[in-house]
């Protein structure tokens, strides 16, 4: 029983999930200490219903890339796609946890976060995960709209509006999966190609690539610091994210450097995101109330 109820699990695809609630979590807490106002029964709605709704995608994503999966050596063992789950029931997985999440989102929050659901849902599932991953190399764009989701929802949860901030939240989320996602497709582009799946390391090559997450990675650096000069965040914040910032910029130009590894730097450029990732979730969190 106990392998089973991991096998459901491990189609949520946890590490997924839990990445992007985080930033939901970064972008309520952002707000509640902006605007002076926390609810714990709405912080509860936003975060379960939120979970649910990215649960809920994250299965159907398994199921739809079944196929795609069983070609790559870090996929392969996906319970859908080696039969350990079959579609129905992993069909009806993703309705119950789609149902229940979005249910949560319609009585306790508000349009707005409701319609970021569905917007993010509609473009993880239907536009990235079955239409432009596999057909175009413009893949990660459209996945990177829906991963920036969960922050603006966050947010909007306590706001209600998208203003400036919603803004900015949504853009530097959009930007950090560039050098994130391409960090990790340089560095399995082999079993990418041996899936079919045209990502841009495999269709324009690896110093091209090289060059799209540096300029990225100045977006995000950009934007991330923009929270501050626009009184979102403080000090604290702004001195924390400008070293870390510093230190990943600095990585991302020794990518452009010749006869380097380029797996191992990937490696390291991957790696270091989820360092960034985690402190801009902590430090959003807390952004507003720090000096």
């Amino acid at each position: 029983m106990k392998a089973i109820i991991q096998q459901y699990y491990s189609l949520a695809k946890p590490g997924v999930l839990y990445g992007n609630v985080i930033t939901g979590v970064a972008g309520f807490l952002l707000a509640a200490g902006y605007f002076k106002s926390f609810n714990w029964v709405l912080f509860g709605a936003t975060i379960i219903g939120m979970t649910l709704v990215i649960a809920s995608a994250c299965v159907l994503n398994n199921v739809l890339d079944r196929d795609i999966d069983r070609l790559m050596e870090r996929t392969k063992q996906r319970a859908v796609a080696n039969g350990a789950i079959a579609v129905r029931p992993a069909l009806t997985l993703a309705v119950i946890l789609g149902l229940l999440g979005f249910a949560s989102l319609i009585i306790w929050t508000n349009s707005l976060v409701v319609e970021i659901g569905i917007v993010g849902y509609v473009v993880y599932v239907w536009l990235y995960g079955a239409l432009s991953k596999r057909k175009s190399i413009h893949g990660t764009l459209v996945g990177s709209i829906s991963g920036a989701m969960p922050i603006l929802a966050g947010y909007c949860a306590v706001s209600g509006q998208i203003d400036p901030a919603a803004v900015l939240l949504f853009l530097m989320l959009f930007f950090w999966q560039f050098p994130e996602f391409y960090s990790i497709a340089i560095y399995r582009r082999k079993e990418y190609a041996a899936a079919g799946v045209p990502v841009m390391p495999v269709v324009k090559g690896v110093e091209f690539t090289k060059i799209l997450i540096f300029i990225f990675t100045v977006l995000f650096i950009i934007i991330s610091l923009f929270m501050t000069l626009l009184d979102y965040t403080h000090l604290i914040y702004f001195v924390i994210m400008a070293v870390l910032d510093l230190n990943w910029l600095k990585l991302a130009l020794r990518g452009l450097e010749r006869g380097i590894d380029n797996d191992a730097w990937a490696r390291r450029m991957f790696h270091f995101s989820l360092i960034i990732l985690i402190a801009l979730s902590v430090l959003l969190s807390v952004g507003s109330i720090l000096p």
